[in-house]
C-alpha cells in the first residue's frame, strides 16, 4: 500500500529538521520497519514536507508506532520543529493525501 502525507517544517527550523533526519536513531528505523513500512521517503519544497510510504497496512502501522516510546520521543522532538505534524491518532490513519491523477 502506498501512502502520501503532507507535513510542514517551521521556516526557522529547516536546518535542524534536516540535521535530525541525518541521524534518525537505529532503534526507530527498526521499529518503523517492524511496523510494516518497507519504504519512507521525505521530500522538502520550501517548508512543505511530502512523505511517500510503502506499507503493509497504514492503519496498523500508525497504531503500532503511536504506542512505542522511541517513536513518541521522536515525535515530541519533531513537534518542536513542525507547524503541521504527522498525526498518530485514530483519525491520522485516514489522513493521507488522496490520489487525484496517476500515469
Amino acid at each position: 500500500m502506498r501512502v502520501a502525507l503532507h507535513t510542514r517544517v517551521r521556516a526557522d527550523r529547516v536546518e535542524e529538521y534536516e540535521a535530525a533526519h541525518r541521524e534518525v536513531p537505529e532503534e526507530l528505523t527498526a521499529a518503523i520497519r517492524a511496523a510494516g513500512v518497507r519504504e519512507w521517503t521525505i521530500w522538502r519544497s520550501g517548508t512543505d514536507l511530502f512523505h511517500l510510504l510503502e506499507v503493509d497496512d497504514y492503519a496498523t502501522t500508525i497504531a503500532s508506532l503511536g504506542k512505542l516510546p522511541v517513536n513518541t520521543a521522536w515525535q515530541a522532538r519533531m513537534s518542536g520543529l513542525l507547524d503541521v505534524v504527522h498525526d498518530y491518532s485514530d483519525e491520522g490513519a485516514d489522513a493521507s493525501l488522496p490520489v487525484v491523477w496517476q500515469l
